[in-house]
C-alpha cells in the first residue's frame, strides 16, 4: 500500500500524559496522605504484577528535572499530568496545603515552562485521600464533592497563573466501575447502585468546580479553560439487527453518555433515567443540584481513546438472584479478524478516533477536544533491543500514525479537535499491571536504578513535532 504523506496544523497540541500517582512515588509523603491508589497497594500488593506499586513509580518527585530534559530533547508542546489531591493537603476538611509538595508541583511548573513545554494540570487521577473513603466512602458521598470543590480553590489560586488548561478528572468512570460494578479492585463490592451514586457525584463534582473556575477566570491566564477527561468506548454494535442496534444503545447509554451529556450537554438522556428507575439504581440528588450541572458544562474535554467496545444482544437468561449489571442488555462481541495488541487484548482500530470525532461534531456542538490519552502497551520490550540498546518500537510507531491519520481526516471533515496526547511520557505503573506493559516513548530501565532511556518512537515523535508532518500506510502489527 502507497505510503501518505499528513501535514498536522501548525497550533494543533502534540504531547503525552501521565499521572501524579503513577509517576511520583513516595518520598516526601507524609503517612496521613494516602491515596486510594495507596491504600489499595498496601492492601493488596500480591496483585500488583511482581509487587511493583506506587512506593516508587517512576520517581519522578526526585526525577522530574531529568524527565522534563528528555521531555524538551523530544520537543513536546505539552505535557498532561495531575496533582495529587492526597498529598496537596494536610487536612481535607479545611483545606490546609502542604507547602512542601505544594512547592514541589510549582517547581515542576516552572521547570516545564521553562524547557518550552505548556503543563496541564488534572485536579483528580483516581487519587481520592484513603481517609475519605474510609470515612465517608469516597465520592458516594455529597460532603466529598464540597472537600474536592475546597480544594480545587487552593490549586486554582495557587497556580491559575501559569496553567491554561485545566482538568476536573481523568476517566471519571473508571474506579467505581472497578470496584462497585464489576468487583475487580479494593475492596471487592459489587453495589450498581453506589456505582450509579459516584457516577453523578463526580458529574456534579465536575460541574461546582467549573463555576468555582469561571467565578475568578479574570485571576486566570488569558484563554485559560477547564474540562473533564472522559473515556466513552466507541460502540459498535454486531449487526444491524435490531436486537444487537438495542445492545449498543443501551451500553452507550451506561458508560458512555452517562458522563459525556451531563458534562457537555448539561443534562442526562432520558432513555438512562428511565432505566435507572426501572432498575432501583437512581442516583440520588436533587434539582438544585440538576440546574448546577445544566448550568456549568465544560469548557472542552480530553477524550481517551484506546479500542473499540463491540457488543451483541445478550443470548443468556439472567440470574434473577444477581444484582442488577448494565450486562443484563449486552454480551461483548469479537469481531473475526480483528487486529489485536496480545498483550492487553486490546482490538487495535484507529477508525475510532475518526468516528469520535464525528460524533462530537455532529451530537455534541462540536466542542473544542483533545485526544487526552492514547497510546500502546506492549509486554517485554527488550526484546526489540538492537545493539545499541535502544527499543526499536515500530508498532508504537505504527500505532501512534495511524490514530493521528484519523485525528487528522476528523479535522478535514470538520472536527474540532485540537490534539493528541501519548499515553504515556515514559513507562510507569499501572494499576495491577505495574510495569508489565510498557507505554512510553521513554524507557524506565527498573533494574538499573530506574534509568531512562529514549526508544525509537521517542525520536519519530520528536521528528513529526518539528516538521509537522508524518507519512502512514496500512497498520501492521509484528
Amino acid at each position: 500500500m502507497a505510503r501518505q504523506t499528513w501535514k498536522i496544523p501548525a497550533d494543533f497540541i502534540l504531547g503525552a500524559a501521565a499521572s501524579a500517582w503513577q509517576t511520583e512515588g513516595w518520598a516526601g509523603k507524609r503517612p496521613t496522605q494516602d491515596s486510594y491508589l495507596d491504600m489499595w497497594y498496601k492492601n493488596d500488593p500480591h496483585v500488583w504484577h511482581n509487587g511493583y506499586g506506587p512506593a516508587v513509580a517512576t520517581d519522578f518527585y526526585n526525577r522530574y528535572k531529568e524527565d522534563i530534559h528528555h521531555m524538551k530533547e523530544i520537543g513536546l508542546t505539552h505535557y498532561r499530568t495531575s496533582i495529587n489531591w492526597s498529598r496537596f493537603l494536610i487536612d481535607y476538611e479545611t483545606a490546609e496545603v502542604d507547602e512542601v509538595y505544594a512547592g514541589y508541583i510549582d517547581d515542576v511548573i516552572n521547570e516545564l515552562i521553562a524547557s518550552g513545554v505548556e503543563p496541564m494540570i488534572c485536579l483528580e487521577h483516581y487519587e481520592i485521600p484513603a481517609v475519605l473513603m474510609e470515612k465517608y466512602g469516597g465520592w458516594g458521598s455529597k460532603h466529598v464533592i464540597d472537600l474536592f470543590a475546597a480544594y480545587a480553590k487552593k490549586v486554582f489560586e495557587r497556580y491559575g497563573d501559569r496553567v491554561k488548561y485545566w482538568f476536573t478528572f481523568n476517566e471519571p468512570i473508571v474506579p467505581q466501575t472497578r470496584i462497585f460494578l464489576d468487583a475487580i479492585r479494593y475492596p471487592y463490592e459489587q453495589n450498581t447502585k453506589k456505582w450509579m451514586q459516584w457516577n453523578f457525584n463526580k458529574a456534579l463534582a465536575t460541574a461546582k468546580c467549573v463555576r468555582l473556575f469561571h467565578a475568578r477566570k479574570s485571576d486566570c491566564l488569558e484563554g485559560a479553560k477547564i474540562g473533564v477527561i472522559l473515556n466513552p468506548e466507541v460502540t459498535y454494535a454486531r449487526s444491524s439487527a435490531p436486537h444487537d442496534q438495542k445492545a449498543a444503545r443501551i451500553y452507550d447509554l451506561f458508560f458512555n453518555r452517562v458522563f459525556l451529556d451531563p458534562s457537555i450537554k448539561g443534562a442526562y438522556p432520558d432513555e438512562l433515567i428511565e432505566l435507572l428507575v426501572k432498575h432501583d439504581i437512581l442516583f440520588d440528588h436533587d434539582e438544585a443540584e440538576l440546574d448546577i450541572i445544566k448550568q456549568h458544562t465544560v469548557d472542552f474535554a480530553g477524550i481517551n481513546l484506546y479500542y473499540p467496545r463491540r457488543v451483541k444482544a445478550p443470548s443468556r437468561q439472567w440470574n434473577d438472584s444477581t444484582p442488577f449489571h448494565p450486562a443484563y442488555y449486552y454480551e461483548y462481541f469479537e469481531l473475526p479478524g480483528r487486529k489485536m495488541n496480545p498483550f492487553r487484548g486490546w482490538e487495535i482500530y484507529p477508525q475510532i478516533v475518526y468516528d469520535m470525532a464525528m460524533r462530537l461534531k455532529h451530537e455534541y456542538g462540536n466542542i473544542e477536544w483533545l485526544i487526552a490519552e492514547n497510546g500502546m502497551g506492549v509486554e517485554h520490550e527488550e526484546r526489540f533491543k538492537n545493539e545499541e540498546g535502544v527499543i526499536q518500537d515500530d508498532y508504537r510507531i505504527d500505532f501512534i500514525s495511524a490514530h493521528l491519520r484519523e485525528a487528522m481526516k476528523g479535522i478535514a471533515d470538520g472536527a474540532n479537535c485540537k490534539g493528541y496526547m501519548l499515553w504515556a511520557f515514559t513507562d510507569n505503573v499501572s494499576p495491577m499491571n505495574a510495569f508489565k506493559n510498557r507505554y512510553g516513548l521513554v524507557e524506565i530501565r527498573l533494574e538499573d536504578n530506574r534509568s531512562r532511556a529514549l526508544k525509537k518512537s521517542a525520536c519519530f515523535y520528536r521528528d513529526i513535532i518539528k516538521n509537522r508532518q508524518f507519512e502512514t500506510e496500512e497498520f501492521r502489527y509484528k
